[in-house]
């Protein structure tokens, strides 16, 4: 049985590639789909990509991963910045975790300097566009390796 990993991608996300692509760019969760199905087929792996904007949501399918993933990936979005909910429901997933951003968090507004998520996360991808992704897959298939 092959392995699955979780893409979980927050608010306004589903909007992206026609978002501010001066910051996101214009490559959309199609596209990161493709890319990261790509990577984890050639890890002998499963991916479920979803999204919401919904904190309710994203800390449910956290919990879901609990019994049906062996790693999260997760561009939280703007609950990176705010978010208790997702790091306490985080910090219950025994799996390797992977916080990725789109752009280069810390060279935006101060606010968007502190991640909640980074507390629990093993590894975070920002500011490398959308092949963040497809970089946090190949990270988390040696993770989940080395495990």
């Amino acid at each position: 049985m092959r392995t699955t990993i979780y893409i979980l991608n927050g608010p306004n996300l589903n909007l992206l590639g026609k978002r501010q692509p001066e910051i996101y760019g214009n490559e959309t969760l199609d596209d990161v789909q493709t890319q990261c199905q790509k990577t984890a087929n050639a890890a002998d792996m499963d991916i479920k990509l979803m999204q919401s904007n919904h904190e309710g949501q994203i800390v449910d399918w956290i919990q879901e991963a609990r019994d049906n993933a062996a790693g999260i990936i997760i561009n939280p979005a703007a609950l990176t910045h705010t978010s208790i909910a997702v790091l306490d429901a985080l910090n219950t997933f025994d799996g390797p975790v992977i916080e990725v951003h789109v752009s280069q968090i810390h060279k935006r507004e101060s606010f968007r300097h502190h991640s909640y998520v980074s507390m629990r996360a093993d590894a975070v991808i920002a500011g490398c566009g959308v092949q963040g992704y497809a970089l946090a897959t190949q990270r988390m298939a040696q993770l989940l390796t080395e495990k």
